[in-house]
């Protein structure tokens, strides 16, 4: 099955075109402005010797800038802004003035010890730095033809080749992401070595000796890197009064429940933060860390695809980890990571909603992954848990305007939480503007005879001398109408997506398992109509997540209903006990930007409103909670 780039698909859809529109025109403008004053772009500079200064931010802080970069070039591709071409030129200016001869960057490095390189690669991320470098020179040249970024890439990844390919088993990243980027750079370029070299990072996973000694070693040593950065600091602050009252954004809020700490290094010597616990092909488990599990998983389905003779051991893997992670591992949202500490995993059934970390970018590296099981296994399933996650788990990242933003997303919320401009890490704005500037790509895919539409996005697109237009009324009505126009008469083979969510089944949770697409013959113009049952649900907890009795979660389509106590200023939403009965949808066309809400009523008479979960916190600090007491089935 092949993709399409998203300059390949045209989108004129009644409620994403908007939500584009704001993050081509103020997010991304928005988060350039963020990483300046959090002189995360300084660091550039300072490596280049083009300013005085003292590094600010994170260890990885690079990869921040390298993914606005990459966000910035997918946005140009469809919205060639001169500003935003400016300042892309700009940081790759100054990429190249930082860059080393031999392709090494990474600026803690570079300002702090220099001469030193992957000194602990399982705690200080340059492998995951080097990747988002990479994928930004990648999405640069798709953007524009130019090579400039690209050939800086390309010097950074040969640099790896050199110091890497055959090396011992020790010598893979904390984080993955080098290896989806090494996939991303071998699909433009053709080198058998970054594919290599991506197969050799993932073979290494869980294959490190003594690895709890290994790892406690580089903390050692990482720990004392820190200590020689606070002197310094002090130096400096000492020597320079006036920078003594700049301050990095603060940190985003979770609650944690007791002994996160001492889960979190069980978890890490172990090897399960990081997914080093076992090989690959026996990691049929979710564990560790929700984004690093992700970013392994596409990276591996990507291998998959590249090379299949000798990778498909590999794909059983990638499908019982799935199946666990869906049925037993992940938030009726679509979110994904139950503990806070750990930003990741927890047990089987472990759901508590008030400890839903559910970070943003967990919810994007299962996009991805489940785009590339989607390309792979042409099961509609994964296309299913995409559309999910992406009105769910992923869309509540961005607030409205597309300057404010949640890191972790709770399914119930007591004492209140404001959407921020900014945080001390900030990884998930930009990794939200590049996907959604993408999104194109993930509604078709197509091989000779044949295209799939995966996700109802009113769009047109021309495949194999088809145009494909779709007009959908998604999320808020169930309608859509897809026009086939064939350039000849031949035969031509649609297969639709039919989501989970219209099936009139028992529900227990969210079952991604029970889409199929139905396939439909095409010869000459058609048009083919669809209007999917968007029937309110009242979805229950499986019987092992504790804490859920006589509790529901209201769905509607393929979203799903919280309440928030800025509508309910006399109810305890917590308390409060929904008359199932009693619920209807209204649209409401001044209430946050224009959304179907549900109206209810208690078993005693008083009013409810339930919003789309993607849209709470959009007005204020807030109470909220996605389950509610709810005995009676709808």
């Amino acid at each position: 099955m092949k993709e399409l780039t998203n300059r390949q698909v045209r989108i004129n859809d009644p409620f994403w075109s908007p939500r584009l529109d704001v993050n081509a025109t103020r997010a991304i403008f928005h988060q350039w402005e963020q990483l300046e004053a959090t002189r995360c772009i300084d660091n550039f500079r300072i490596a280049a010797g083009e300013k005085d200064g003292f590094r600010e931010g994170w260890f990885f802080a690079d990869s921040d800038a390298y993914k606005w970069l990459d966000a910035a070039s997918r946005i140009y591709a469809l919205h060639p802004q001169p500003r935003l071409a400016s300042l892309m030129d700009s940081l790759i200016t100054m990429i190249a003035r930082a860059q080393l001869p031999d392709g090494y960057l990474f600026t803690y490095n570079q300002i702090h010890f220099p001469g030193q390189r992957w000194v602990n690669l399982q705690i200080e991320h340059e492998l995951y730095c080097h990747g988002h470098l990479i994928e930004a020179g990648v999405s640069h040249y798709e953007a524009t033809g130019r090579r400039d970024l690209l050939d800086l890439c390309i010097k950074a990844a040969d640099l790896l080749v050199r110091d890497f390919l055959n090396a011992s088993n020790d010598k893979t990243c904390g984080h993955e992401e080098i290896e989806l980027a090494l996939m991303r750079l071998y699909r433009v370029t053709q080198n058998e070595n970054y594919l290599e070299l991506a197969r050799q990072f993932i073979e290494r996973r869980g294959r490190i000796p003594f690895f709890p000694l290994h790892l406690w070693r580089q903390f050692k040593s990482h720990n004392q890197r820190k200590q020689v950065v606070k002197e310094l600091r002090k130096d400096y602050l000492a020597a320079h009064p006036e920078q003594r009252s700049f301050k990095l954004p603060g940190d985003n809020y979770t609650p944690r429940p007791r002994f996160s700490r001492q889960r979190w290094y069980l978890n890490a010597l172990r090897g399960l933060y990081a997914q080093q616990h076992a090989p690959i092909r026996k990691q049929t488990v979710p564990v560790g860390h929700a984004v690093r599990f992700g970013y392994l998983e596409t990276a591996i389905a990507m291998v998959c695809r590249e090379s299949k003779a000798d990778w498909q051991s590999a794909l059983p893997t990638l499908q019982q980890a799935w199946e666990r992670m869906v049925t037993r591992r992940m938030y009726i949202t679509g979110g994904l990571g139950a503990a806070p500490f750990i930003e990741g995993f927890g047990a089987d059934y472990e759901l508590d909603p008030k400890y839903a970390y559910a970070e943003t970018c967990a919810s994007l590296a299962s996009l991805f992954w489940n785009w590339e099981m989607t390309l792979l296994t042409l099961d509609a399933r994964y296309s299913d848990l995409f559309e999910w996650q992406l009105y769910n788990a992923t869309n509540v990242g961005m607030g409205q305007n597309g300057d404010t933003y949640l890191y972790n997303n709770p399914l119930e919320v007591h004492h209140g939480v404001t959407r921020q401009g900014w945080y001390v890490v900030p990884c998930c704005p930009s990794n939200l503007s590049r996907m959604f500037a993408d999104l194109g790509k993930y509604v078709y895919s197509f091989d000779e005879n044949n295209i799939w539409l995966h996700q109802f996005v009113s769009s047109e697109t021309t495949v194999n001398g088809t145009t494909i237009k779709v007009e959908s009324e998604l999320p808020w009505n169930g309608k859509v109408r897809i026009q086939v126009t064939p350039e000849t008469h031949r035969e031509c083979i649609i297969h639709v997506r039919k989501p989970s969510w219209t099936k009139d089944i028992p529900v227990i949770g969210y079952d991604p398992r029970d889409a199929e697409y139905e396939t439909i013959m095409v010869t000459g113009d058609k048009t083919i109509g669809f209007d999917f049952d968007m029937s309110i649900k009242l979805r229950r907890a499986h019987p092992k997540v504790k804490g859920h009795s006589g509790k529901a979660a209201v769905t509607r389509g393929p979203l799903v209903y919280c309440l928030e106590s800025i509508d309910h200023p006399e109810t305890d939403i917590f308390t409060a006990q929904l008359d199932p009965v009693s619920l209807r949808n209204e649209f409401i066309p001044d209430l946050l930007g224009g959304c179907v809400i549900l109206h209810g009523t208690t078993t005693d008479g008083r009013s409810l409103t339930f919003i789309p979960y993607f849209l709470w916190g959009n007005r204020g600090k807030s109470q909220m909670t996605v389950w509610v007491n709810s005995k009676g089935p709808i």
